[in-house]
């Protein structure tokens, strides 16, 4: 009895702008764990080029040795700026898979509430840890076994604030993206900023005070979160209808998509890795005497990436009006083809630097940044609308796992391929991204000739898109 009352009135609850308070206690816990996470994540490069691995520095860190012939035996021997890109690539491919580890923890142990503090915690050590040398290893694993246990479980939390039926669910959600999208936007300002200009503890110290207070906030609310399910410590004995041959070919023709999906990332996954590197050499950073911290073009582009999304759905929204909307599939490749564009921008400022020996205007990188991300608009959502509306329905969760790992598999690329960076000049580098796309753009029109039947719209109004994980 007294459950269903709380329930009732948690139900009944819309102090926050028609939504439960607890949506504003989430949301702003996830606000300052995105700035800490991008904030450390746009100046991770930046630092491991100019001074972690950089002789001094180096032989300083615990266990980097070992963990270097490791890392050498896959790819071979690399210079600083190499097993840089390498090691960014693998712990921002790693952070797609960690939560599902996490989403284990949660379920099978410890509940959501205890895994999102334990994932806060870590976090918030991690970020600390990384202002110093020695620890930058032990940082590196806080910070994706935090990430792990924080990320999947609080955008679950947000879920669980509705009933099944309530239509508040989807606004929900984009409330709490809007939330990400701020703080995408301010933590490469703040923390790059600091990083770059004051020192690199500083910036990393930063993210950490973030991470702090997003842990401040959601122990303040837990009042107001969702009930916990119940833990389930046994496996699961119910007997489960098998696939059909039509759902089973479904889901081979989502999987055969995710290679696909991950060579299109390459250019806009790259932002955070060699183009930072690329553009600190290239772009004229230098107004009324002031060098601007290179960082800050991860925030102007975050707000690019905000107006684009925005564009990219009052068109189609337009163009539905007027003629046929086109399916998923055939959005995923004109956004495809649309971000192979944005690559080839950079190509060009590379090919007048090297005749002019002048460094080019940014509005170069204003024009790859409107180009990658009206493309990247039509291929990420896109994408997550495509999974969750074809996966049979008894693998609904599972089958948007298989789409994250799209992230995972290209951003593991994107490390490999950023040293390149020093071996291959800048047209040479941006043009082999732009290969990788179109060929993405090939490889998901010859799977929809193949499997186009299998993946068509059904008449059945869609599943709603779990969208928490998108950033």
């Amino acid at each position: 009895m007294a459950t269903a009352k709380a329930e009732a009135i948690r139900q009944a609850d819309t102090a926050f702008f028609g939504h439960p308070r607890g949506l504003a206690w989430l949301s702003f816990s996830e606000v300052w764990e995105r700035f800490s996470y991008y904030g450390m994540q746009a100046l991770l490069v930046l630092y491991m080029t100019h001074q972690l691995l950089q002789p001094g520095h180096v032989e300083n860190v615990a266990g980097f040795a070992p963990f270097r012939v490791v890392i050498e035996k896959v790819y071979g021997p690399l210079s600083p700026l190499a097993l840089a890109s390498v090691i960014f690539g693998l712990y921002a491919g790693l952070v797609y898979l960690t939560p599902i580890g996490g989403g284990i923890l949660a379920d099978r142990f410890i509940g959501r509430t205890r895994a999102v503090i334990v994932g806060a915690t870590l976090m918030a050590i991690g970020h600390f840890l990384m202002a110093f040398d020695v620890s930058f290893l032990l940082a590196l694993l806080c910070l994706l076994v935090g990430v792990g246990c924080f990320k999947g479980n609080i955008a679950t939390q947000v879920g669980d604030l509705y009933a099944l039926g309530d239509p508040r669910r989807a606004d929900a959600y984009q409330i709490y993206m809007f939330g990400i999208q701020l703080a995408v936007i301010v933590s490469p300002f703040v923390c790059g900023t600091l990083g770059q200009v004051y020192g690199w503890h500083w910036g990393f110290g930063a993210a950490g005070v973030g991470m702090v207070i997003g842990l401040i906030v959601y122990l303040s609310g837990r009042a107001w979160l969702p009930p916990e399910p119940p833990i389930v410590r046994r496996k699961d004995k119910t007997v489960r209808s098998r696939l059909t041959v039509a759902e089973l070919r479904t889901v081979l023709a989502l999987a055969a998509l995710v290679p696909a999906l991950a060579l299109a990332s390459v250019a806009n996954q790259q932002i955070f890795n060699a183009y930072l590197v690329w553009g600190e050499a290239n772009y004229q950073l230098v107004f009324f005497g002031k060098t601007m911290p290179i960082t800050w073009i991860l925030s102007f582009g975050s707000i690019i990436s905000a107006l684009m999304i925005a564009i990219s759905v009052m068109f189609w929204r337009w163009w539905g009006r007027r003629w046929t909307e086109p399916d998923e599939v055939t959005k995923l490749v004109i956004g495809i083809l649309i971000a192979a564009v944005a690559p080839l921008t950079l190509a060009a400022a590379s090919a007048i630097v090297a005749s002019s020996g002048q460094r080019v205007g940014l509005g170069w990188a204003l024009a790859f940044e409107i180009i990658n991300d009206l493309g990247f608009a039509n291929i990420f959502p896109v994408g997550l609308a495509l999974f969750s509306r074809a996966a049979p329905k008894s693998l609904g969760s599972m089958m948007l796992g298989v789409f994250y790992l799209h992230l995972f598999a290209g951003n593991m690329l994107v490390g490999w391929l950023g040293g390149f960076l020093e071996r291959m000049s800048g047209s040479a580098f941006w043009l082999l991204h732009a290969g990788l796309i179109t060929a993405s753009a090939v490889f998901i029109l010859v799977i929809r000739g193949v499997a186009g039947r299998v993946l068509a719209p059904m008449a059945e109004p869609e599943s709603e898109i779990q969208v928490a994980w998108a950033t």
